[in-house]
C-alpha cells in the first residue's frame, strides 16, 4: 500500500484510470447478496465478542488471570469487526476506497495491529496452559493479575508500534514499480508488501509464533497423558486428591477449547499470510478478488471464537443466558454460580 506525498501531485493517469472508481460494478444482486452475507457475519461478531466481553467483566467468578487474556482478545476482534470490517465491506463489495489516501493508512494500520495483537494473545494464553498444567504447584504465584496486565499492554503497544511504524513509513511497499502511480490513478487501498517485508511479517506475525504455539500445546498435551496414566494408577484418596483431580481435568478442558481456538486462527490467516509472503515473488499476480477473499476468510476467524467459547464452555453458555433474561441487572448478581458442580 503506497502513497504518495502532497508534493506529488501532477500525475498522469492516462494509462492507469482517471482516479475515480470503475465503472464495470458487481450486478446489483450480487452486491446485494454480498451486503448481507458480510453484514450478518459482521452482527454475529460483534454480539458474540461483546457477550464474552460483559461475561468476564461483569461476573467476578470469572475474573481470572486466564480469563482476562480471552477478554483483551475479545476485545481485539471486536475493535476488528466494528472499525475495520465495515469499511472493507464496502470496499470489497464496490470494488472501490471511497475515504481518502489518509484513512486507508489508518484503516489498513489497524487492521494489521489487530491481526498481530490476536497472534500475540494467543501466544499468552498458550503460555498461561502451559504453567497451568506443567507447574500447576507454581502457577498461582507465577501468572499473576499484574503479569497479566503487563503482558496485555505487550500484546497491544508491540504490534502497534511495529503495523503504524512500517504502514506509515511506507517502506513496506518500497520498491515496488508503478505502484505508487497504480493506487493512486485506481482509487484502491489494498494489501501488498514487498519481498522484505512479506518475509518479516510471514516469519514474526505468523510462522514463528504458530510454530511456538503448536509446541506448547504438544507439551501440554504430552504432560496432561502423564497426569492421566498417573491417576487412573492411583486408589481413591481424599478429598484434596479428589479436588485437584477435578481441576486438572478442568484445566486440560481449557486447553482443549484454546487449542482449537488457535487452530482456527491459524487455519483461517494461514492462506492470507502466504499469500502476502510468496505473492511479491511472483510479481504480484494474485488475482484481487481472491486476495480479497482470503482476507475476509481471516476475518472470519473474529466470527469463530465466540462460537467455539459458546459450544465448548458451559460457563459462557449460562452467562449468555443471564444476560440476555436481563438477570444481570439485578443487584449483587455478578455473584451468581457459572460452574455446574461436576465440571
Amino acid at each position: 500500500m503506497g502513497f504518495l506525498n502532497s508534493s506529488e501531485d501532477v500525475i498522469d493517469c492516462s494509462e492507469f484510470g482517471n482516479g475515480s472508481c470503475p465503472e464495470n460494478l458487481k450486478p446489483a444482486s450480487v452486491r446485494g447478496a454480498m451486503y448481507i452475507s458480510i453484514s450478518g457475519m459482521i452482527i454475529v461478531t460483534v454480539f458474540g465478542n461483546l457477550a464474552i466481553i460483559l461475561s468476564i467483566s461483569y461476573f467476578r467468578q470469572l475474573h481470572s488471570p486466564a480469563n482476562f487474556l480471552i477478554l483483551s482478545m475479545a476485545v481485539t476482534d471486536f475493535m476488528l469487526d466494528f472499525f475495520i470490517m465495515p469499511y472493507s465491506m464496502v470496499r470489497s463489495v464496490e470494488n472501490c476506497w471511497y475515504f481518502g489516501m489518509t484513512f486507508c493508512k489508518i484503516h489498513y494500520s489497524f487492521d494489521l495491529m489487530l491481526c498481530l495483537v490476536s497472534v500475540f494473545h494467543l501466544c499468552c494464553i498458550a503460555v498461561d496452559r502451559f504453567y497451568a498444567i506443567c507447574y500447576p504447584l507454581h502457577y498461582s504465584g507465577k501468572i499473576t493479575i499484574p503479569v497479566i496486565r503487563q503482558l496485555i499492554v505487550i500484546c497491544w503497544s508491540v504490534p502497534a508500534s511495529f503495523a503504524f511504524g512500517v504502514v506509515f513509513s511506507e517502506v513496506y511497499a518500497s520498491g515496488i514499480k508503478g505502484y505508487e502511480i497504480s493506487v493512486v490513478c485506481s482509487s484502491s487501498c489494498p494489501i501488498i508488501f514487498n519481498k522484505l517485508w512479506g518475509t518479516v511479517l510471514f516469519l514474526f506475525g505468523f510462522f514463528i509464533p504458530g510454530s511456538v504455539m503448536i509446541g506448547i500445546y504438544t507439551k501440554i498435551f504430552d504432560v496432561s497423558k502423564k497426569h492421566l496414566r498417573i491417576m487412573r494408577n492411583k486408589p481413591e484418596g481424599s478429598g484434596d486428591e479428589k479436588h485437584n483431580h477435578m481441576s486438572r481435568r478442568k484445566d486440560r478442558k481449557a486447553a482443549k477449547t484454546l487449542c482449537i481456538v488457535m487452530g482456527v486462527f491459524l487455519f483461517c490467516w494461514c492462506p492470507c499470510f502466504v499469500t502476502i509472503l510468496i505473492d511479491p515473488f511472483l510479481d504480484f499476480s494474485t488475482p484481487a478478488v481472491l486476495f480479497d477473499a482470503l482476507n475476509w476468510f481471516g476475518y472470519f476467524n473474529s466470527t469463530c471464537n465466540p462460537l467455539i467459547y459458546g459450544f465448548f464452555y458451559p460457563w459462557f453458555q449460562k452467562a449468555l443466558r443471564y444476560i440476555l433474561s436481563g438477570k444481570i441487572f439485578q443487584s449483587h448478581f455478578y455473584t451468581a454460580n457459572l460452574f455446574p458442580e461436576n465440571q
